[in-house]
């Protein structure tokens, strides 16, 4: 297996700028996620890595090597698509060992491979069957046998489980970490879903309008947004922003929201003027008499040991979890306040966190 180094990765059709300067490593044997919405440059950053896409700028480095602009068959990859792309008149063994046949493979060897890649796929048993009459998940698995029999250095993946049901792709989340695991490849996988990142990957990046937003493991970027937008898109419900007006004072605390003091870290460099926004998760909000802010609830769902309570308050709408034992009626009023060292600061014109003495994003 082998290390993916991207180094000012840049693609342009035309006027239009798909992926701007991206730069990340992918450390050998990681299962990496690249994550964002539809149109962020996170496929067509995958395709560039395949070979197939040519970039307009940048390099591309495997194993150490520069292969910027060799061919997908001189990249030594797998790549794995959304729709499956089986042979449909193939019975299953023979789509697993069809890359062997065209590599020139002897037959026993490719017997033997295609027999070791079924078991460790667990679908040893259905060889003989023709992949057209197979569930979506067994197609899958079809797809990722024909990926690993190979033995390539790096496994790419473009929304393998896009065409799945819920309950399969719960399940296929599960069997693909299982299998990174005992494999220990080189993958890449792309998704707009952060459910599937977040339960997945070893690191992830967070990719919008064709720019690296930030790079982590998945616990630093739910912990530590280094932007709005990335604050905006990682979790379920994601963070709360809350724009106001005030000032870091001495000893790194913003002062007057709501007339309020929060605590913040002290900062490399103070903001250059007094619109801020304040991020806080829904768990971390707290409802009681008293607090930061005064919310009246305008809706509630219930979801179990938690519920999601949405209220109104004079900065927007706020989205707390709290347990479900307490009883938040529409109407209702309460005084919200925050587990202060879990909080964000962002500034409102570069939508960046502001950084502590650390480097870390705002927080305590």
């Amino acid at each position: 297996m082998a290390e993916i180094r991207v180094e000012s990765l840049h693609k342009a059709f035309g006027d239009f700028v798909a992926v701007q300067k991206s730069g990340f490593t992918i450390a050998d044997g990681e299962f990496f996620v690249m994550l964002g919405p539809s149109g962020c440059g996170k496929t067509t950053t995958l395709r560039m890595i395949a070979g197939l896409d040519l970039p307009t700028g940048g390099r591309i480095l495997l194993d150490g090597e520069d292969v910027t602009f060799n061919r997908a068959a001189q990249r030594d990859i797998a790549f794995v698509f959304q729709l499956f792309a089986l042979y449909p008149h193939m019975n299953v063994r023979q789509n697993i060992g069809f890359p062997l046949k065209c590599e020139g493979v002897g037959r026993r060897e490719i017997h033997r491979r295609v027999e070791e890649t079924a078991r460790l796929l667990r679908i040893d048993h259905l060889l003989k069957k023709p992949v057209s009459g197979l569930a979506g998940g067994d197609r899958q698995r079809v797809a990722l046998g024909r990926s690993i029999v190979r033995r390539p250095k790096a496994f790419l993946m473009d929304e393998p489980l896009g065409a799945l049901d819920a309950e399969f792709r719960a399940a296929m989340c599960q069997e693909l970490r299982q299998l990174h695991q005992r494999i220990g490849a080189t993958t890449v996988y792309v998704t707009h879903d952060q459910l599937e990142a977040m339960s997945m990957a070893d690191k992830i990046v967070v990719m919008n309008h064709g720019v690296v937003e930030q790079f982590g493991p998945p616990q630093e970027i739910y912990d530590n947004p280094a932007t709005m937008f990335v604050a905006g898109f990682i979790g379920s419900p994601p963070m709360n922003l809350l724009p106001f007006q005030g000032k870091v004072a001495a000893g790194g605390r913003v002062v007057a929201i709501n007339g309020a003091e929060v605590a913040v870290p002290q900062l490399v460099e103070a903001p250059t003027h007094d619109k801020l926004v304040l991020g806080v998760r829904p768990e971390h909000i707290r409802l009681g008499e008293d607090g930061t802010l005064r919310g009246r609830v305008f809706g509630t769902e219930y979801l179990g040991t938690t519920q999601i309570v949405t209220l109104e308050t004079e900065h927007g709408p706020v989205k707390a979890r709290i347990s479900s034992k307490i009883e938040a009626q529409p109407g209702e009023t309460f005084g919200l306040s925050f587990i202060t060292e879990r909080l964000s600061l962002f500034d409102t014109d570069s939508g960046r966190a502001l950084r502590s003495q650390t480097g870390e994003a705002a927080h305590v």
